[in-house]
């Protein structure tokens, strides 16, 4: 599926999706750091780490969505749908994480948290190359041509 939002000849989604991608892990990250033992500052930055990465997120559905508009059926939008759910699985979890952090006064994370954080984190990870591969194996026709001969 190729993508029609496009800025400057450059496909926006793939872009977009390295922003969520390094704010999660980032998130995970001061997480740890916090958890050993770092700055009190590092939760906090772990928990607006996760609210960028969600606006961040949300803004991938949508650029996603936009490319959904102009593709007619068949596998081309099976794949994009398939994309898209992948990603707002992701989104929701992380929603889930922040739901969790607003319970303690100042928004760290506690052990059982930071594992919900990796496992939502390998789920985005999973969903941004799976994602790439469902695209990339549908945007060459002439390779999958010669991989029948």
């Amino acid at each position: 599926m190729e993508s029609r939002l496009r800025i400057a000849g450059q496909a926006v989604h793939p872009i977009l999706v390295m922003f969520p991608l390094g704010l999660f892990t980032m998130a995970v990250l001061f997480d740890l750091g916090d958890l050993l033992g770092g700055p009190e500052i590092l939760g906090a930055l772990a928990y607006w780490n996760i609210v960028a990465g969600l606006i961040g997120g949300i803004l991938v559905v949508l650029a996603s969505a936009i490319d959904l508009a102009f593709v007619r059926g068949g596998k081309a939008k099976r794949v994009g749908v398939q994309r898209n759910l992948m990603h707002m699985g992701v989104l929701v979890l992380f929603a889930v994480i922040l739901m969790l952090r607003m319970q303690s006064p100042d928004r760290v994370a506690g052990w059982g948290v930071l594992a919900v954080e990796v496992l939502s984190l390998t789920a985005a990870f999973f969903a941004a190359w799976y994602g790439g591969e469902l695209a990339n194996r549908r945007s060459i026709p002439a390779l999958a041509h010669a991989n029948r001969s």
